[in-house]
């Protein structure tokens, strides 16, 4: 792990890097993504099985896409209750949080016209759970569990068994949150599957979740054809940390997001270059006792930085560059810091805050922006299950009221059928 001073020439180097991260993949990617695409578009359930069989080395025929109601019955048998009493405690938590967001349909008089909106949720949203190098039955809930609050009637979710088996974690998770459907089919097939529809797998109005590199192309590509939540990244982590940051909690918690995976990002911001040598040394030190070393020590070598600045105010400007999916403040009274931040996903504050409180816990969303994307998006929320509709009612006394401006402005911009719509109602 480097640690890079300001006033270091390889500072802006350094920083143009973790700004630039979220470009898009290469043409080999995409090229591959689009054949994939193009075959499930055409060849339904037959693509779906083949590029089923290739990538995850299963073979299934068309009824055994679908995971029966007796499949997750028997998960519960292969966990602990303690276990399922975690999940079932997430879930409670995560419905509490989520239900604060609902907004209803609203409507107003101005000088006698009705304007408004309507909220309606979407008919059919599609969840898609990562198989790769963990198992995330917290992001079951995290995704599932706002579509129900928000009044989705359809949640499907695809799910890749690459030993022919779903986590039964996974399972259950899915049948807390209420998933209606669930599918043992993952990977770019399966986005194309929950976009096009087959003949097993009907078409969803919107597909939520993350994946690896080609889930995220196939998904970019998709859009416009199906609603997406956002295109994810790799995990990332930003701690500011002033001089009385506890070294070993900072330590600990960009391990706890270096262990996803070796291309997760991880940055620690202080004014104190002792705090810095520190936790450099912590992170060494801590690796070596985590189940999962290698991949977090990968990614401690390939991505982590620590920059030393002079004042928290710098500090938090480069929060803002660098717009990071969590943002951890480690410092005194951080709740003073709290205006001045305007790119992160998600902010932990104080020192008793790690970001695994809310990866499990909190009741906040877990599902982020990437790759500096928490410029122009926002964590997963009922607003993502919802859509809104104008409410426009005028009286023939309020269109007189407003048809002089109506007439005028339609001819400014050419239109004059517009202006004569307008203009019918009084002959």
């Amino acid at each position: 792990m480097k640690i890079i001073a300001a006033s270091d020439r390889a500072f802006a180097p350094a920083l143009k890097r973790i700004t630039s991260r979220g470009r898009l993949c290469g043409g080999a990617v995409e090229k591959s993504v689009k054949t994939i695409l193009q075959a499930v578009e055409r060849g339904g359930d037959r693509a779906l099985l083949y590029y089923t069989k290739k990538f995850d080395r299963v073979s299934l025929g068309p009824a055994d896409i679908r995971v029966t109601p007796e499949d997750i019955k028997e998960a519960y048998y292969h966990i602990r209750k303690e276990e399922g009493d975690a999940l079932r405690f997430a879930a409670q938590r995560i419905t509490a949080f989520h239900e604060r967001q609902r907004t209803k349909t609203w409507m107003y008089q101005d000088n006698g016209a009705t304007l408004g909106q309507t909220v309606t949720p979407l008919d059919a949203v599609g969840i898609y759970v990562p198989g790769g190098k963990a198992v995330y039955p917290s992001s079951v809930l995290m995704c599932a569990i706002p579509a129900k609050v928000a009044g989705v009637k359809r949640v499907a979710m695809c799910t890749p068994t690459p030993k022919g088996r779903i986590n039964p974690y996974l399972l259950v998770a899915a049948d807390i949150a209420g998933v209606d459907e669930i599918y043992r089919v993952g990977g770019v097939q399966a986005i194309g599957a929950l976009a096009y529809g087959t003949k097993t797998i009907p078409r969803v109005d919107k597909i939520i979740g993350p994946g690896n590199v080609y889930v995220a192309a196939a998904k970019r590509m998709l859009y416009g054809t199906v609603g997406l939540d956002m295109v994810a990244g790799p995990s990332e982590l930003l701690v500011i940390a002033d001089d009385d940051a506890k070294p070993a909690h900072v330590a600990a918690d960009l391990l706890c997001e270096a262990e996803h995976d070796e291309d997760a990002q991880v940055y620690l911001v202080t004014t104190s270059e002792r705090l810095a040598k520190e936790v450099v040394r912590l992170v060494e030190a801590q690796v070596k006792k985590l189940r999962r070393e290698k991949i977090a020590a990968k990614s401690i070598a390939r991505h982590a930085v620590a920059f030393v600045v002079t004042t928290l105010d710098e500090a938090i400007d480069l929060a803002n560059q660098i717009a990071p999916e969590h943002l951890t403040l480690s410092v005194d009274r951080p709740f003073d810091y709290l205006e001045k931040v305007r790119h992160a996903g998600a902010l932990f504050l104080g020192r008793y805050t790690p970001p695994a409180v809310a990866d499990y816990v909190a009741g906040p969303n877990h599902v982020l922006p990437t790759g500096t994307t928490a410029k122009f998006f926002s964590a997963l929320s009922v607003n993502d299950y919802v859509k809104m509709s104008n409410i426009v009612h005028y009286t023939r006394d309020e269109l007189v009221k407003v048809k002089e401006q109506l007439i005028r402005l339609a001819h400014i911009e050419g239109f004059d059928a517009h202006a004569k719509s307008a203009e019918s109602r009084f002959s």
